[in-house]
């Protein structure tokens, strides 16, 4: 995620991942203003190597995609050892009101921390949809995460 953020921080704090992913998925937002300026119409096709702005855009996309993955996967790993953990306190500790608490808090958030996931799937099919959109004519990846 942040590189200068410790880790286990970050994974605590669901808004604060959420906040984070956000940033991380600006180049999704932004694609199609980003293909719109800089893959050109027929008009202006002698002016920009049309090839090498979509395979460095596509370039970008995965790097894109594989960081947030991996940082998604990172916290679900995390709060689940703290899951676990909890499991683990209430085995010796089954009458304990704050272990269930914190149990069913992070069990929640560990559930959010899983959708993120899917949400990374729609976000990544819809980014490169339309990048397959403008870019078919100019540059074909050879291969494909999706």
């Amino acid at each position: 995620m942040a590189a200068n953020m410790d880790e286990s921080v970050l994974c605590e704090d669901f808004l604060r991942f959420q906040d984070v992913l956000k940033n991380m998925r600006t180049i999704d937002d932004k694609i199609i203003y980003a293909l719109n300026t800089t893959v050109p119409t027929q008009s202006f096709a002698g002016q920009v190597d049309a090839t090498e702005t979509c395979k460095d855009l596509h370039f970008q996309l995965e790097k894109a995609y594989s960081e947030r993955e991996n940082a998604i996967r990172r916290c679900i790993s995390h709060v689940s050892t703290t899951v676990n953990r909890l499991l683990d306190e209430r085995t010796k500790n089954p009458d304990s009101m704050a272990i269930n608490r914190d149990l069913r808090k992070e069990r929640t958030k560990l559930q959010q921390m899983q959708m993120e996931l899917n949400v990374e799937e729609i976000v990544k099919d819809r980014s490169l949809k339309v990048f397959h959109e403008r870019c078919r004519n100019h540059y074909i990846p050879h291969s494909t995460s999706s």
